[in-house]
């Protein structure tokens, strides 16, 4: 069995960071008690690592210590420790935490962290759920409007109404755009052609 408490240490070291990840993200659960570890860890990158890592296999047992994280002083701690946890898309796994449980994190996240980067992240996952819970609408809303970074504001304007995203997002459009009137193509002229007489 590989040794992955040296691909663990090896997240600290920058040149053998990458191929430290690789290894990690190939042994996929097979690594969950090492990741678990490495949530304490303190250095922050292999904190980051980890949760990457989780991000595509999470494990229930992870969930307390990847709720943890999200306390963690450090911005890419947080950022990571909320994606892995609230993003259904990378995941490989059947662990999905509940949008129930999810949701109310992220509005926490969106209104009070003081990182842009994390509350980018908020307002991505909070995104992806604005057709289900209004109260994600509203969250995003007030980040348009009020947040302090104009970078914040650009990303939640997309999944408000009136948004690009969001109005791709919403179920009317889809079904507009699968069963919408298709625009007839013209048909193409036949060019007549020439009977030669000899």
């Amino acid at each position: 069995m590989r040794d992955y408490w040296q691909d663990l240490e090896n997240l600290t070291v920058r040149h053998r960071a990458k191929q430290a990840l690789r290894n990690l993200m190939a042994a996929g659960s097979d690594a969950t008690p090492v990741l678990r570890r490495g949530l304490q860890h303190p250095n922050a990158a292999v904190r980051v690592g980890c949760c990457v890592v989780l991000d595509h296999f999470l494990d229930e047992a992870t969930v307390p210590e990847l709720m943890a994280n999200l306390e963690h002083e450090d911005e890419q701690v947080r950022k990571w420790a909320l994606h892995a946890l609230a993003c259904d898309t990378c995941k490989e796994g059947s662990c999905r935490p509940a949008e129930s449980e999810i949701v109310p994190i992220a509005l926490r996240m969106l209104r009070e962290d003081p990182s842009r980067r994390v509350r980018v992240e908020a307002v991505h996952l909070l995104g992806t759920v604005v057709t289900r819970h209004p109260e994600a609408v509203a969250a995003l809303q007030v980040a348009q409007a009020a947040d302090p970074d104009p970078n914040v504001r650009s990303v939640a304007r997309r999944y408000t109404p009136g948004g690009a995203i969001y109005e791709r997002l919403m179920p009317t459009h889809r079904v507009m755009t699968k069963v919408g009137p298709r625009r007839p193509y013209p048909r193409k002229r036949r060019r007549a052609s020439l009977t030669l007489t000899h």
